[in-house]
């Protein structure tokens, strides 16, 4: 009984010990923020419906943190707030009571989304920061292979666009 006593002692120590060494978690290199997105374009609410901005803005989140930290150099952090959002398509009222959340997608209505973005080091100095205004009005021309059926599949491929040129990729 002392001996399992003992060992129980032991490796809690033990545990408690790396938990101490291993400190606080290293911070994300990637944050993505949403500046007030009940007032964005494209992100409405709707009494019988599960409202836009909780399904699509996690889902834009998620890419862009996956997506983006192939284009941060390690020990840096990029932080981006969006100002506003315009889907691809829009909503047309004109085709009837049945037609009120069917989103229409044609070339009349081009993704748009309003962010700004910073670069930091480690030591937390600016290395580079901006506003954009990201559009793209030959969306449809071009195919996104990478989420056929995603709904914001044209938002993503603009984004994954954005990183591209804004952040050429690292060598290595």
């Amino acid at each position: 009984m002392k001996t399992r006593a003992i060992l129980i002692l032991t490796l809690a120590g033990a545990l408690r010990a790396a938990d101490a060494g291993a400190g606080s978690p290293p911070p994300a290199r990637i944050t993505v923020d949403f500046l007030e997105p009940a007032g964005f374009t494209d992100l409405r609410e709707r009494a019988w419906l599960e409202n836009d901005s909780a399904l699509y803005l996690p889902r834009l989140r998620e890419h862009l943190e996956a997506k983006a930290k192939r284009f941060v150099p390690a020990g840096c952090t990029l932080a981006i707030t969006f100002t506003d959002i315009d889907l691809a398509g829009d909503f047309e009222p004109w085709r009837g009571p049945r037609w009120d959340d069917v989103r229409v997608v044609r070339d009349l209505y081009p993704p748009r989304l309003a962010l700004a973005f910073r670069v930091t080091d480690a030591e937390g100095k600016v290395m580079t920061q901006g506003r954009r205004e990201l559009r793209d009005l030959a969306f449809l021309f071009k195919l996104p292979l990478a989420f056929p059926d995603d709904p914001l599949r044209h938002e993503k491929a603009l984004l994954d666009d954005w990183l591209e040129q804004e952040f050429p990729r690292r060598r290595g």
